[in-house]
C-alpha cells in the first residue's frame, strides 16, 4: 500500500472535517456542552465531526476499522488496519473560544503507525506524515529543531484534568522542567503539541493519562520529522501506554533523566 498517497487523501478528509468545526465555532453555544467525566467535556461538534471522519475514511480504506474517542456507532476495530480518531482535540479550548484545537487521525497496520494527519483548525495548518516519507505542514517539509540541550529548549506539557492521583509527582516534574529549560507551555491539545515538536517549535513534550487517539498522528509526525518518541520509561508503549515523551532527539535523554528523578 502507498501510505504517502493515502496520507494525501487522509489530509483532504481531515480538512473537510475541520471546515465543519470552523463553521460551528462561529455560532457555538455553551449550552450544548456535555460531560463524559469530571472536567471531561464533549459537544455535538465532537460527535458530528467524528461521524464525518468515519464516513470519509470508510471510503478511503473500506477494510479498516476504527478506534474513536466518541464511539461512533458501527465504528468497530478490525484485525489489520485501524484508524485512530480524535475529532476535536482541545475541546475545552474550543468551548471557551481559545483558538487551539485540532482534528487528529492516525492509521495503524496491526500495531504500527503508517499514516497520520493533525489539522489545526484555526491556523489552517495541516500536518501530514506517512511511514518512511517524511513529515509536512501544508505540503512544506518540516523537521525537528537542532537545539542540543534541555537548557536551551522550549518544552510543552499537558496538565492533569480528570485523574489527580499523581498530581504531586507531576508538579515536581513540572518544577524541574521549568528550572532546566527556556520555559514550559501548556497549549491544551496534545495533537498540537506533538505537531509543534515535529515542526521545530517545541524541543520536547511530555504528558501522562493520554489516550491513543490523542497522540497517534502526532507520534508519527515527530518520528518522520526526525525526532524521537517513547513512553516515560524506555520499555513502555507511547501509543497505548498513556505516557508520552517526544523530542527533537537531542534532548531526549535529558528529558527522560529528569522524569526518572521524580516519577514512580
Amino acid at each position: 500500500m502507498d501510505y504517502n498517497q493515502l496520507s494525501f487523501q487522509l489530509a483532504a478528509v481531515t480538512r473537510h472535517a475541520g471546515q465543519f468545526i470552523r463553521q460551528e465555532a462561529a455560532t457555538f453555544d455553551r449550552s450544548h456542552i456535555e460531560t463524559k467525566g469530571v472536567h471531561d467535556l464533549v459537544s455535538y461538534v465532537d460527535k458530528e465531526t467524528e461521524k464525518l471522519l468515519v464516513a470519509g475514511l470508510r471510503e478511503l480504506l473500506p477494510e479498516a476499522g476504527f478506534i474513536t474517542e466518541e464511539g461512533t456507532e458501527g465504528a468497530d476495530r478490525a484485525e489489520e488496519y485501524n484508524w485512530i480518531i480524535d475529532p476535536l482535540d482541545g475541546t475545552t479550548n474550543f468551548v471557551h473560544g481559545l483558538p487551539v484545537y485540532c482534528v487528529s487521525v492516525g492509521l495503524i497496520h496491526h500495531q504500527e503507525l503508517v499514516a497520520g494527519v493533525v489539522y489545526e483548525v484555526v491556523r489552517d495548518e495541516c500536518f501530514r506524515a506517512a511511514k518512511g516519507a517524511g513529515a509536512f505542514c501544508n505540503e512544506v517539509p518540516i523537521h525537528v529543531s537542532d537545539v542540543p540541550e534541555l537548557n536551551g529548549s522550549l518544552i510543552a506539557t499537558g496538565f492533569p484534568y480528570t485523574d489527580f492521583t499523581q498530581l504531586t509527582e507531576y508538579l515536581q516534574l513540572l518544577s524541574a522542567f521549568i528550572q532546566r529549560s527556556h520555559g514550559v507551555r501548556r497549549v491544551g491539545s496534545a495533537a498540537a503539541d506533538l505537531a509543534y515538536v515535529a515542526a521545530g517549535r517545541f524541543e520536547g513534550f511530555f504528558e501522562f493519562n493520554l489516550n491513543s487517539y490523542d497522540v497517534a498522528a502526532g507520534i508519527l509526525l515527530v518520528r518522520e520529522a526526525g525526532g524521537r518518541v517513547t513512553a516515560f520509561l524506555e520499555d513502555g508503549d507511547p501509543l497505548f501506554g498513556r505516557q508520552v515523551v517526544a523530542s527533537n532527539g537531542y534532548v531526549h535523554e535529558e528529558m527522560q533523566a529528569t522524569i526518572r528523578e521524580t516519577w514512580k
